[in-house]
């Protein structure tokens, strides 16, 4: 038993538990992976006609990916066209370095220049547009090439010489300002939004070259193909002199002509370069200075400032910054309006092909495991990024419809042979479930069904919503589009129920997924009345493709369906439960597709399998027990009890209604005639008990709902709401018992989850914005349709005032989801040319004070000769509300609004407007603004909006900038790295936290070869990894894994994002700890700005950022700003956490000790008696706290005395005995960092050398848990990582 083992043998294995198969084969595992990996050696690089410089590389590295390397490599990163040689052999793209041949430490790869094709050139062009524009953020704004903003060194570069501050008395530092701006200060009313985006007071955009386009005298004839000749380029120097090159198949060099004027031969003196920049650096002195200049900055970047994401991410604000001349961009429109990729020459990729195939690769071994799901991942992104473009141009109208003559909102299209569809019901084929509203919600429960649906041949899918329509992007299947889709099912039924099909082989492939997913084996009736058997929902159809896969198709009841929304409610009363009726349910809902989480269905089976084991238990106790009583069953008595571990671990249980227990006196009946039989031998006694045992075992899985009674095994009938569907006479009963068991699933949402989320939203756990609230209910299994029921249940629970932000946070969300569904409607009807001003007065009808018309100046395409004519500016308003959309109105729209949330989420908003709600709640319309944008792809400018202006609309027509698409999407992942992350939790909560590195190391390394290093995964890794070395006092490893991960959260969530902020402040703390307080409070600041930004200050987040600002100005001896820091903290510590609560004892110590070190004793005295009053009353006069704080009191009482002596002293002006001057105490470092701690929830014990090894006796390692706990617990501060110990 584990109780009696040697620690040693209880610590997590890599090798044992997740490459046992792998040794017993002798493949390589995770660890031979993880060290072939970070185990690199150094090799030359010799490119030609310059020195040679050293590299470091790993053996797993390709060749290809070394060709990457050197093309971000400060010295060759103007080369492209080339291969790689060692010994005078051409390097194989796809070979391994560490399998090349001859390789070894120090070897020398030769750089040799290739010769170009069209293709090269091309690539050769963006790849220098690229770099010229490296430092530009205008893709970043404009949400093109993967890129995203990050603002991390912006604080953290510049400061490390003002660092040591805190280390020098108060004369010394006076030159550092460590005041923040006043929009930061706590108190102040403006919510700035220029400081977003920060910009370098020294910033200066560098512009090596004025203009770099394609020549018009492309492409070039066929006398000069003949010589080379591949492509014309123009460009203007910063000199401004006119250049025309010719880019051929050794390079590029000047020719004759002009822009009248063709001249392809080459230029007098003749320069042929291999690289346009080294053509360039040769013909303008000034670009060959920018350009140096440009390739420091960029070369002072951190790498994941430049790594492009695997997904777009778009900003919702961004300055609006001046058009360029970019021949790149403009051939990339034109090539994306094509339909083709520009890395494959106008070619079409094959996406389904090449998505099946990567599924289909071998993953017996981890390197085949590891090879698939790389393969997996990028084929997802690439086929994500061209679906988007795809959905784009399908909305722009850049793509013919299949099917012109229909109705615009029927037509179908292909474009980059993906097929393309729109998220309406096309031939009222969603009639039956819901019509429009049902084909809307279809397309992302499909999405949600492919993503659990492992295993099986799935399309590819992204669902894109654009200016207010969804568009549904899917790969094809092979053959389907030569005939009707009803002639290819083979699987399932296309009409609800009336033609049912099913096919042995999709049987047997569903039969594997279904019992993960917890569905049931069932039969329907087809349109003949026989019986058809199923293993998913009638919807799901299954499609034999002309490559011979099965495909599976439209997984749209994955999930069980949710029987409080109906439409429409056909419920009898009395099989609802009490629970679902005193909340209201079942209620209308749109349509029929309303499904239970996964996470619900996890927790609603894990309920029933407690209750499972429970019922068998007593059962069987009470069993033994009667057998014992009655004369004569001795033999019966000796029969080992049954275990309780045989009883399926991993499934679970039933309703209490169905509980029963057998009758006593039955019992004692059946071992009572036994036991007066003496002729019946052990053997019989033996088989009645167990005979009365499998009877429990029945009882006990009827009662939970398991279908089998031989063990536990809950699963769920998807269809037994489908409408349409019929069932055999012989399953009526089946279903009944199905019906019966998703109400409860329906009622333990509401009985149990929904209760538990005011422990889930409490205290740290806060969410601060849209985002985070939905994943927190999602985490519970909570849908986001249930908020309406969720909100009056904190109005109840206000005993608890950590509730009062999810009560405001709720009340937003659902305003904003409601005006999100309003607003897609509105789009539909607006015509392309007045975009702008449509979101804008739809904006301004949202969030504006003022009364609200379009802009009076927004049809730019008036003609002069109706202006004449028209001179007034009344006509021009005339001709706007014209419009449909023009003639909405603030009440209107709030009218809409409230209606939404009544019918949808089924919450009376009972304010009369929006300023109402504002003002009842506290909400921020900067915050609704950013929720909104962020919502329905809108970009915004980066300006200062004046919403309380109530006699001018806030926004104008130019301040919406562009509007984005919001793309769905699947997220494959690494799973061996994901299951050494489940085994880093586990070693972690034995206390094992080195072992919890390693692993996570490790996991690191395979997420990072799998998804790259700009991942959720990844980051997710470097964020643990930065604690767990912060609890072992490794603060560098701690500060270095941080800092990848705030650039990774900005760069991939968004620089204003929860995550971020939260990242930001762990951040902060380890800078600190690492000897940089000036950088710390920076990045406390940039951390409490966006907290302001988001939520506003009347949250407890900004009680925890307000309490470390605090402390760090304190170390920084600021005290009247941190004195305005701890302030605030307190009262919103009372707020939210009451005024006896251990926080608030914290927060009046933290202040007692800021006016200890300006001398106000009395000040000091007063708070730290509120704090020793709480100790007292709460943990008692024996506990540690109260103790110290006692002690703490003593010491301050004696300071007030010898202070009033000295003043007394002076007052007295009589000569006496020398009195000692008061000494204020100034803070020291590890003073604060204690107190840090505490305030973030680390708790660190100090040991003595005695302790230590007892410790480890224990299992534990010398280290401290980090933790979101709160305790009473102040330890000591002890810079020696030895003689800390695991609480």
């Amino acid at each position: 038993m584990m109780e009696n083992s040697d620690p040693d043998e209880c610590r997590v294995d890599v090798t044992r538990q997740s490459n046992q198969d792998d040794e017993q084969t002798g493949q390589t595992t995770v660890v031979d992976i993880v060290d072939l990996q970070e185990t690199g050696f150094t090799v030359r690089i010799q490119p030609p006609g310059t020195e040679s410089f050293e590299l470091q590389v790993s053996g797993q590295l390709l060749v290809a990916e070394l060709h990457q390397v050197l093309m971000e490599h400060e010295v060759t990163c103007h080369r492209t066209c080339f291969s790689l040689q060692l010994g005078g052999t051409a390097l194989d793209s796809l070979t391994e370095l560490r399998s090349i041949q001859g390789i070894q430490d120090g070897a020398l790869i030769k750089v040799v220049e290739d010769s170009y094709s069209v293709r090269d050139a091309r690539l050769h062009l963006r790849h220098v547009r690229d770099l010229l524009r490296s430092l530009d953020p205008a893709d970043a704004f404009n949400g093109v090439n993967c890129s995203s903003l990050s603002y991390l060194t912006f604080y953290t570069r510049g400061n490390k010489d003002s660092d040591s501050a805190g280390n020098r008395r108060a004369p010394e530092k006076e030159s550092v300002d460590f005041r923040p701006p006043e929009y930061i200060l706590p108190g102040c009313k403006d919510r700035l939004l220029t400081p977003l985006q920060p910009v370098r007071d020294d910033w200066k955009p560098l512009q090596c070259l004025r203009v770099l386009t394609m020549s018009s005298w492309n492409p070039p004839p066929g006398n000069r193909k003949m010589h080379g000749d591949l492509m014309y380029l123009n460009a203007l120097t910063m000199e401004d002199k006119e250049l025309n090159i010719t880019s051929s198949t050794r390079g590029f060099y000047l020719n004759q002509s002009t822009a009248f004027n063709f001249n392809p031969k080459p230029a007098v003196p003749t320069i042929l370069c291999h690289s346009l920049v080294e053509l360039l650096n040769q013909v303008s002195p000034a670009f060959r200075k920018t350009f140096s200049a440009l390739q420091k900055k960029r070369v002072q970047q951190h790498p994941y400032e430049r790594i492009a994401t695997p997904f777009q991410v778009f900003t919702w604000i961004a300055h609006q910054g001046d058009h360029s001349l970019d021949c790149v961009r403009a051939e990339e429109t034109h090539t994306s309006r094509m339909g083709q990729d520009e890395h494959t020459a106008g070619q079409s990729r094959d996406w389904n092909e090449e998505l099946q195939g990567c599924r289909e690769l071998p993953r017996i071994s981890l390197q085949e495991r590891l090879h698939r799901e790389r393969s997996v991942f990028k084929t997802n992104s690439d086929f994500v990024e061209a679906a988007t473009r795809g959905a784009v141009a399908v909305i722009d109208g850049n793509v013919m419809p299949l099917n012109p003559g229909e109705a615009p909102h029927m037509q179908m299209f292909i474009w980059n042979n993906l097929f393309f569809s729109l998220g309406f019901d096309i031939s009222d084929h969603y009639g039956p479930i819901g019509g429009n509203s049902a084909a809307h919600a279809a397309a992302t429960c499909d999405l949600r069904g492919a993503q659990v649906e492992i295993g099986l041949h799935t399309l590819g899918t992204a669902v894109v919503d654009y200016r207010g329509i969804r568009v549904i992007a899917q790969t094809i299947v092979p053959g389907l589009l030569e005939k009707n889709q009803e002639e290819s099912v083979v699987y399932g039924s296309n009409d609800y129920g009336k033609t049912v099909f099913t096919h042995p082989r999709f049987l047997e492939l569903l039969d594997k997924t279904s019992k993960p997913l917890r569905i049931q084996r069932h039969h329907v009736l087809d349109h003949s009345d026989s019986p058809v058997e199923l293993c998913s929902g009638i919807e799901t159809k299954g499609i034999l493709g002309n490559d011979g896969r099965p495909y599976i198709l439209d997984l749209l009841r994955t999930f069980p369906p949710d029987l409080n929304f109906q439409n429409p409610v056909t419920e009898e009363r009395r099989e609802v439960p009490e629970v679902c009726q005193s909340f209201g349910y079942p209620r209308q809902h749109r349509h029929s597709l309303a499904s239970l989480r996964p996470e619900l269905i996890e927790a609603f089976v894990q309920h029933r399998y407690e209750l499972y084991v429970k019922m068998v238990s007593q059962e069987l106790v009470q069993l033994e027990e009667e057998q014992r009583e009655e004369p004569g069953a001795g033999g019966a008595a000796d029969v080992p009890d049954m275990e309780i571990g045989s009883l399926h671990k991993d499934t679970r249980l039933r309703n209490k209604q169905c509980e029963g227990t057998r009758k006593k006196k039955g019992r004692r009946t059946a071992v009572g005639i036994l036991s007066f039989h003496p002729t019946h031998s052990a053997t019989y006694i033996f088989t009645f008990v167990e005979s009365q045992r499998r009877d429990v075992t029945v009882k006990a899985c009827e009662a939970v709902g398991s279908v089998s009674d031989s063990c536990f095994d809950i699963c769920f009938n998807p269809d037994v709401c489908s409408p349409g569907v019929r069932f055999p006479s012989e399953c009526v009963a089946e279903v009944q018992r199905q019906r019966l068991l998703l109400w409860d699933a329906a009622a333990f949402l509401l009985s149990s989850q929904i209760p538990a989320l005011k422990d889930c939203l409490n205290h740290a756990a806060v969410p601060m914005d849209g985002a985070t609230l939905t994943s927190a209910l999602h985490q519970r299994g909570v849908n986001v349709r249930y908020l309406g029921t969720l909100l009056p249940l904190e109005s109840l629970l206000k005993s608890s005032r950590s509730n009062v932000p999810t009560q405001r946070l709720s009340v937003s969300e659902i305003i904003i989801r409601s005006a999100k569904h309003i607003f897609r409607t509105f789009l539909q009807d607006v015509e392309p040319a007045a975009f702008s001003a449509a979101v804008s007065h739809f904006l301004n009808c949202l969030l504006s004070s003022s009364s609200c018309c379009p802009d009076s100046g927004s049809d730019e395409l008036l003609s002069r000769r109706r202006s004449r004519r028209r001179r007034s500016h009344g006509s021009r308003v005339a001709l706007l509300t014209d419009s449909v959309w023009a003639r909405l109105t603030r009440s209107e729209l709030w009218g809409r609004i409230r209606a939404e949330a009544g019918d949808y989420y089924h919450y009376a908003v009972d304010s009369e407007s929006i300023d109402d709600v504002i003002e009842k709640h506290g909400l921020q319309r900067i915050s609704l603004l950013r929720e909104i944008a962020i919502k329905t792809g809108i970009q915004v400018q980066m300006r200062e909006y004046a919403f309380e202006s109530r006699h001018r609309p806030v926004f104008g027509e130019e301040d919406v900038v562009n509007m984005f698409p919001v793309v769905r999407h699947l997220k494959p992942t690494a799973t061996d790295a994901t299951r050494l992350v489940m085994q880093a939790q586990v070693a972690i909560q034995q206390g094992l936290l080195k072992d919890g590195y390693e692993l996570i190391s490790q996991a690191l390394t395979l997420f990072s070869s799998v998804c790259g290093v700009l991942h959720e995964d990844v980051c997710m890794c470097l964020r643990l990894l930065g604690r767990i070395s912060y609890i072992m006092g490794e603060y560098a490893d701690a500060l270095s894994h941080q800092e990848k991960a705030v650039m990774s959260s900005e760069r991939l969530q968004g620089i204003d994002h929860p995550q971020t902020i939260q990242d930001y402040t762990h951040l902060a703390l380890y800078c600190f700890a690492s000897g940089r307080p000036s950088t710390s409070l920076q990045l406390l600041y940039r951390a409490r700005y966006l907290t302001l930004l988001v939520i506003g200050e009347d949250h407890p987040q900004v009680a925890q950022l307000d309490s470390m600002l605090g402390l760090v100005l304190h170390g920084l001896m600021e005290y009247e700003l941190s004195l305005k820091f701890l302030q605030n903290a307190l009262t919103l510590t009372s707020k939210y956490h009451s005024a006896t609560s251990l926080k608030h004892a914290h927060s009046h110590h933290l202040l007692a000790a800021v006016y200890e070190s300006k001398g106000e004793f009395r000040l000091a005295l007063q708070h730290e008696k509120e704090a020793y009053s709480i100790y007292k009353s709460q943990v008692g006069e024996d506990h540690d706290s109260t103790r110290e704080s006692s002690e703490y009191l003593k010491s301050l009482t004696q300071q007030a005395v010898i202070l009033q002596k000295a003043i007394n002293h002076i007052y007295s002006n009589t000569p006496s005995a020398c009195i000692p001057p008061p000494k204020f105490p100034t803070p020291s470092l590890p003073t604060i960092l204690q107190q840090l701690n505490l305030t973030c929830g680390i708790i660190l014990i100090p040991l003595s050398a005695k302790e230590i090894p007892s410790a480890f006796g224990r299992g534990l390692d010398p280290a401290a848990v980090f933790g979101r706990l709160w305790t009473s617990k102040r330890a000591a501060f002890n810079t020696n990582s030895r003689d800390r110990a695991l609480v």
